[in-house]
């Protein structure tokens, strides 16, 4: 893990459903930010030498047998702590007050008072809303604790031993449907913990590169980049190191949206790194002939990227390091707060066995999507490339219904164009976090002129959401949807209805297939 030499945050998971975006707000104020288990030991985080330490929430009940705990003597290291939502109850039963089985339960928006002296609260109202997700509650505080927040069902909405510099409160600040929730962060990290705010993607992109360049020396060192945002991060970062000592393969599956290929190679082609794309369309098309399941499809395309890669591979020679776009949620969602753990579907898919390297460089390991984004700003990457809308992996192959054909594709690349050229247009590129569209398998009667018409039903997808895991469906202003509509069926050949897909996740997903 890089040597950040930052001042840190360390965030430990009891398993909520927010952790991650507690890393992220974090780091959002300016903090650099690490999650770990629970489990972690007192010697570990000694080592570590945190500013502070925030207990996640989590979906267990503190006061059984076998939920998770934290050991007595974490309070006593003088280190700041807080703890939200099951992190405060740890905090209670660890310090021998009493958590209990509330009365009546709290779930979702919920008035609450807080007490502005604490510095907690600094500078915010004395009410606001809070996001609750809670059965137990705190009966009793500990010794030396008071409580700084209370609403209409719960006491100690939040506690405070100001003196050992430890907090606690029973909602999630971390939600955007907490009122004011990140300058409650932002005021324990910075008039608790004493943080200064240091984390910037400026320093990060020297450290890294410096890091790089001293792990590599005179190495060989091979990217598969697939024009994703991720990928191609990594490989402006690795450039910045190694310059042409780096070989990226971009596997062109003639699965991309309009344009796209020539983007890539466009940003990647005239810089310092030996740029490969390889025009593999066909071979790709053709293992998907007749296939219409769709993870029988995923299969496939994840095969043959691998056997093309391989096959390009070859052509190099020896390779020191194999270099992967892992981010900091595959991280934590791998189980292990170890950054060597990769997950198969990663990239390249899963590792070449013949490739004989040192080791696996990765990067952005330490980043979210967001720092991602930021970090390949900072390192001069175009706009298309850095807020690219998400893509899946077997990419326009899971957005044509049924069996893949290069003439399905093309309507489909015209049409996703289309739409997504409005939307930019519109001023709503950023405001919708993910767009496209789907060529359905259903085709229907039309008229066009003074001719029938028997062609295909094209659906738009458009969502918000914060984390990818939930998401609602973007209210869309009627008038972008008319033009959107009016163009692709005057436009694309083969299309003569157009769908609006108006539900959210769950429980359909994101993707269609």
């Amino acid at each position: 893990m890089i040597n950040t030499k930052h001042q840190s945050i360390l965030v430990l998971d009891f398993g909520g459903q927010y952790n991650q975006l507690i890393a992220r707000r974090v780091r959002e104020c300016g903090v650099y930010c690490e999650v770990h288990s629970y489990q972690l030991s007192p010697e570990k985080i000694r080592e570590m030498n945190p500013c502070g330490i925030i207990f996640t929430g989590g979906p267990n009940s503190v006061y059984l047998p076998d939920s998770p705990r934290v050991p007595a003597q974490l309070f006593e290291m003088g280190i700041p702590i807080l703890g939200i939502c099951y992190g405060i109850q740890a905090m209670c039963h660890a310090l021998g007050g009493k958590v209990a089985t509330a009365i009546t339960s709290e779930y979702g928006k919920t008035q609450t008072q807080f007490d502005v002296s604490s510095p907690l609260f600094h500078g915010l109202p004395s009410s606001g809303i809070t996001w609750m997700s809670h059965t137990d509650y705190i009966e009793k505080q500990p010794d030396g604790f008071r409580s700084v927040a209370h609403t209409d069902h719960c006491p100690v909405a939040a506690m405070e031993c100001a003196d050992r510099k430890l907090y606690g409160i029973q909602y999630h600040p971390e939600v955007l449907h907490t009122e004011n929730g990140l300058q409650m962060l932002h005021n324990f990290l910075y008039l608790i913990c004493g943080c200064t705010g240091d984390w910037t993607m400026e320093d990060y992109a020297k450290t890294a590169i410096a890091q790089i360049r001293e792990k590599v020396g005179n190495g060989k060192v091979l990217l598969a980049l697939s024009g994703g945002v991720d990928s191609s991060v990594a490989a402006e970062l690795m450039s910045k190191a190694v310059g042409n000592q780096l070989t990226c393969i971009f596997v062109d599956h003639g699965l991309m949206r309009k344009n796209e290929g020539d983007e890539v190679e466009a940003a990647f082609s005239g810089s310092e790194l030996n740029f490969v794309r390889v025009d593999a369309e066909k071979r790709f098309l053709d293992r998907l002939k007749g296939v219409e399941e769709p993870e029988q499809k995923r299969k496939i395309i994840g095969e043959e990227f691998i056997r093309v890669f391989e096959d390009e591979a070859r052509r190099i020679g020896k390779v020191d390091y194999l270099v992967q776009g892992t981010i900091y949620p595959d991280v934590i969602e791998s189980g292990s707060g170890d950054a060597a753990v990769i997950k198969s579907h990663h990239n390249v898919g899963g590792l070449p066995d013949y490739v004989d390297f040192k080791g696996i460089i990765e990067p952005l390991h330490l980043l979210f999507k967001d720092e991602v984004r930021k970090l390949g700003l900072e390192l001069g990457l175009p706009d298309y490339l850095v807020w690219r809308q998400p893509f899946p992996g077997p990419g326009l192959a899971v957005r044509v219904i049924g069996e893949v054909t290069r003439e399905k594709l093309n309507i489909l690349r015209d049409a996703d164009f289309i739409f997504r050229d409005e939307i930019r247009k519109a001023g709503l590129d950023r405001e919708i976090h993910q767009y496209f569209a789907v060529l359905t398998s259903m085709r229907s009667v039309g008229v066009m002129g003074d001719g029938r018409t028997y062609d295909y039903t094209v659906a738009l997808r458009g969502v918000t959401t914060t984390d990818f895991m939930t998401a609602d469906f973007a209210r869309i202003p009627y008038p972008v949807l008319e033009t959107v509509s009016a163009r692709i069926v005057n436009e694309v050949k083969g299309v003569n209805r157009i769908v609006y897909d108006v539900t959210t996740k769950p429980p359909a997903t994101i993707e269609w297939e």
